[in-house]
């Protein structure tokens, strides 16, 4: 796929690696939908891209309100006249024991991660069919491969997104739209901090192996070249990516290092 001047949406565009990605496209010369709630983050943003006045416009769009999704493809489809890849990268995490989880935090985090992603592919679905072209994005994660401690709801939001668009790709197939799941590892972001405890208060502290991760930029370097390309799935990331793979071939040895694991 050739990423020049295509129109390429980004959610959670207003930090970590939809912010990266943002700038990355930018250098490829593709025109940009930035969107997520976050008004002020998302000018910045877009005025630390070249030649954003005309190239880079601002979307701003909540997940969790899946009744105004529609409306807001229509707005996003007026700004260039096309969305030719839609990528599906906002969400929340979580660090709580399942136990201890209330329902309400629970329902947020499937609201955001699952639904809302679901219900904005599903808006923009009928105009890349129209089209007969399209390329369809998901940042999920390791967790969508495998499960932790003191992620359940966050990793089966994950698991549901795989399920979901794996269907979907084989439903694409005979309009020209591709569907990428990205599986990132350890990435540096503020993901951590905004993590949804329990009662659903903000965790508000950065792990140990955030801080020690991949860089947001580095990331955004790797995946685009895999974008280009179209692959169905993507594992990014350091030592953790390995998991996936234990997990595929040797479960049981994976379970048994997972219990052991420190996961805060």
């Amino acid at each position: 796929m050739e990423l020049f001047k295509k129109v390429v949406w980004i959610t959670g565009a207003s930090s970590g690696i939809g912010e990266a990605l943002a700038y990355e496209f930018n250098k490829k010369g593709t025109h940009l939908i930035l969107s997520s709630r976050r008004i002020e983050e998302l000018t910045r943003v877009k005025e630390a891209c070249i030649d954003h006045v005309d190239t880079v416009k601002i979307l701003p769009l909540d997940l969790a309100d899946t009744g105004e999704l529609s409306g807001k493809v229509q707005e996003a489809i007026s700004l260039f006249g096309s969305v030719d890849m839609l990528i599906n990268n906002g969400g929340i995490s979580q660090r709580a024991y399942a136990a201890d989880s209330n329902m309400e935090t629970i329902r947020q985090l499937m609201e955001v991660n699952f639904f809302g992603t679901i219900a904005l592919t599903k808006a923009v679905l009928p105009f890349m069919i129209e089209q007969n072209s399209g390329h369809i994005v998901v940042i999920s994660s390791v967790m969508g491969k495998l499960g932790t401690k003191h992620r359940s709801a966050y990793a089966a939001s994950k698991h549901a997104l795989h399920g979901w668009f794996d269907c979907l790709r084989q439903e694409m197939y005979q309009h020209n739209i591709h569907v990428t799941l990205v599986c990132p590892g350890f990435v540096k972001t503020n993901i951590t901090v905004n993590a949804l405890t329990a009662d659903g208060e903000k965790y508000s502290r950065m792990e140990d192996a955030q801080k020690k991760a991949m860089n947001p930029e580095e990331f955004a370097r790797k995946l685009l070249p895999k974008l280009a390309k179209e692959k169905e799935e993507v594992y990014i990331g350091g030592y953790e990516i390995l998991a996936v793979y234990m997990k595929r071939f040797f479960p049981g040895i994976l379970n048994r290092i997972l219990r052991r694991v420190k996961v805060t």
